[in-house]
């Protein structure tokens, strides 16, 4: 049985919020008990955010299958069951890139290789390419705005696919905006009526409209964009402003977002969804019992969706604590002295050094870091929090002042280079794989042993744990004699025990870093118990 496919667009400007919007609706239908899956489509020209700067475009959201990813992937697991995979996310880059290869090879038997038909041709195969039988509905979301030029091919496409599949198995769902102007004391819906025009003229008439908007939306306001948009005054649906993310999918319940859709569909409306753990979650993230001040000390901190899976994992462990967790987001640049380090970092009751590419920002990382092992704040690394960790242990308890990683310079003591691994007699025995910045990571999911009677291992409960990876350096196991005798601990291998992934220094209160990024598989119902045992020791310790 084929999916029920609902198009997402976005009008009038971007972040909007089309990605959470998705993943709400994927929420509540998940809460009606269908299955649902969620894709992105981009128009940028990259195959993917690899290697983009998070200045950009924001984070890099990392799936288990090892895609580099939008961040907008990160919303679709946090608000439903789903585990994305990379063909979840498509981009122009990848479209462009198979349909090319296609006429290299001959597919196409000597035409001349146009947009339309070619291009979305290859558009729509990416739609439903290796969806599940068992899907009972895939919501795609059409990254820009009506009227992006690059963004042209893919509303294109979703109109020859509402026409192909029958009408009435697609929905066209439209967020955009309804200013409200403070000096006329006023809600405009002209701007909504241009965006829907637009995509009017591209033939795509949207079934639902979000409205995003500040103030609530009077009843005169949904009747006339219901008018002027040809859109039935029910599925004028407001999308106003809240005090958490995670309440979203109970303000569009509200609203009557998915019953809208399910009758669209001739789908049950009698059924009420199971939104209790959803209440459950929101109540706890908005009646904090106490506060916690912790420090984040990146080199993307302008920017914060560089960092949006931290960000949303910080929340997470505030709602398992019920406790309000105060994020703090520090240029590493700034660190440019002990002194200096002190006494922007003193009062902060953790301290978190996240991952990162490139050596800007280093030595204020690396002196965040030390701050926290001299004074006994908790500390937490990850991916290069972790590499700056050993580092930091090396020159200043080893007392090997050069030791450094190779990824910034070479070094007599290189403690961190790239991906290798050593056997008993110091013979390198694997490498990481040469080629384009875009195929020399180790990606996705891979298992990690966990030593009993560890930090590690009273943090997550088990001996064995699957977490998310993204980098080509790694911790050099020659030195680990030296590194355990004096105090920091390797408590978590690859199962082979060849590759470090955790580390932790035995005599602090809690000084935890890892090879991996935790920050991907955390949820609202489900929250890493990493951050989650970051976030208590911070606020008891």
């Amino acid at each position: 049985m084929s999916p029920k496919i609902i198009f997402v667009t976005g009008g009038v400007l971007s972040s909007l919020g089309k990605g959470i919007s998705a993943a709400s609706l994927g929420a509540l239908l998940e809460a009606r008990g269908y299955k649902v899956r969620l894709r992105k489509f981009e128009p940028y020209l990259n195959v993917d955010p690899g290697t983009m700067s998070p200045f950009q475009h924001g984070e890099v959201y990392v799936t288990e299958d090892g895609g580099e990813t939008d961040l907008d992937l990160g919303h679709y697991e946090r608000f439903t069951s789903l585990n994305t995979r990379r063909c979840d996310a498509v981009s122009t880059g990848q479209i462009y890139s198979k349909v090319i290869a296609k006429e290299r090879h001959g597919d196409y038997l000597g035409a001349t290789i146009q947009v339309i038909p070619h291009i979305t041709n290859e558009i729509k195969e990416h739609i439903t390419h290796n969806i599940e039988d068992d899907i009972d509905f895939l919501i795609c979301e059409i990254g820009g705005t009506v009227g992006d030029i690059e963004g042209l091919p893919f509303l294109e496409a979703i109109r020859q696919y509402a026409n192909d599949v029958g009408r009435g198995n697609v929905l066209f769902m439209h967020l955009t905006l309804v200013p409200f102007i403070k000096t006329a004391q006023e809600l405009k819906t002209k701007p909504s009526q241009h965006s829907v025009k637009e995509l009017q003229s591209m033939g795509i008439q949207p079934d639902i409209l979000l409205c995003r908007t500040e103030v609530p939306l009077p009843l005169d306001a949904r009747q006339k964009l219901a008018l002027f948009c040809n859109i039935k005054p029910e599925c004028v649906i407001e999308a106003s402003d809240v005090d958490s993310i995670y309440r979203v999918p109970l303000a569009y319940f509200k609203e009557g977002l998915d019953t809208q859709v399910c009758k669209h569909f001739g789908l049950d409306t009698k059924t009420a969804p199971d939104l209790s753990l959803w209440e459950e979650a929101v109540q706890r993230a908005t009646t904090p019992k106490g506060e916690v001040s912790v420090a984040v000390v990146g080199k993307y901190t302008g920017l914060q969706d560089a960092y949006k899976s931290i960000a949303e994992s910080f929340q997470h462990a505030g709602i398992a604590n019920e406790l309000k967790v105060n994020v703090t987001w520090l240029n590493a640049e700034d660190l440019t002295d002990d002194k200096t380090t002190a006494d922007i970092l003193k009062g902060f009751q953790g301290i978190l050094v996240p991952g990162g590419h490139g050596e800007r920002g280093t030595d204020g990382k690396m002196r965040a870091i030390r701050y926290a092992r001299e004074n006994n704040v908790p500390f937490f690394g990850i991916c290069l929090g972790m590499q700056l960790a050993v580092i930091e242990f090396a020159r200043h308890i080893l007392g090997l002042r050069e030791a450094h990683s190779t990824e910034f310079e070479e070094t007599a003591h290189p403690v961190v280079g790239l991906m290798k691994s050593w056997n008993q007699d110091g013979k390198e025995v694997r490498r990481s794989r040469k080629g384009d910045l875009g195929g020399t990571m180790r990606l996705g999911g891979y298992e990690c042993v966990l030593t009993e009677d560890s930090l590690a291992h009273r943090v997550y409960g088990t001996d064995h744990i699957v977490e998310r990876h993204r980098h080509r350096y790694e911790m050099d196991s020659r030195y680990r004699d030296r590194f355990e005798a004096a105090g920091l601990q390797i408590t978590g291998t690859s199962p082979d025990g060849a590759l470090p992934e955790i580390i932790e220094i035995k005599d602090h209160p809690w000084f935890l870093a890892m090879q991996f990024h935790p920050e991907f598989k955390s949820k609202p119902m489900a929250p890493h118990p990493a951050f989650v045992a970051f976030v208590k020791a911070a606020h008891s310790l």
